[in-house]
């Protein structure tokens, strides 16, 4: 699919950073079906014919540590969106991590903004996310 890239030279952004950017809430989905589906950490025991080295592994805690990341990730996204928009971040999150076009947005979903102010909101969203996603 072509898809054309932000001007955000006037937000400091250069091309490869805004690539970054958009890679990173790219992610959004997986990092949402993978606090949905790992839950738990009971697994059957994997029978080989290898002898199994279990180690010191708490399979908790790296569960737990994983599922944290992975929040704190989804966070970023959903907070610098509503910062960006609050009447609009449902939409913002649909563009920049599910790749919507405007125009399903605006005739499916009902999005009650021009083309014009969502992509500045869009933009925007990009300038708070380079910001955000520093600290």
């Amino acid at each position: 699919m072509n898809k054309r890239d932000l001007k955000l030279d006037k937000y400091g952004i250069s091309g490869k950073r805004y690539k970054e950017l958009c890679g990173f809430c790219e992610q959004y989905p997986e990092w949402q079906n993978e606090l949905k589906e790992k839950t738990n950490t009971v697994h059957s025991i994997e029978i080989t014919d290898m002898p199994i080295y279990h180690g010191n592994a708490d399979v908790t805690a790296n569960l737990a540590t994983r599922r944290t990341e992975l929040q704190r990730k989804c966070d970023i996204v959903e907070n610098t969106a509503k910062q960006a928009c609050s009447d609009l971040y449902e939409f913002l999150i649909m563009s920049v991590c599910y790749c919507e076009p405007f125009w399903y947005l605006k005739d499916v979903a009902n999005m009650p903004c021009s083309q014009r102010t969502f992509y500045d909101y869009r933009r925007y969203f990009f300038f708070l996310l380079d910001r955000n996603k520093k600290i």
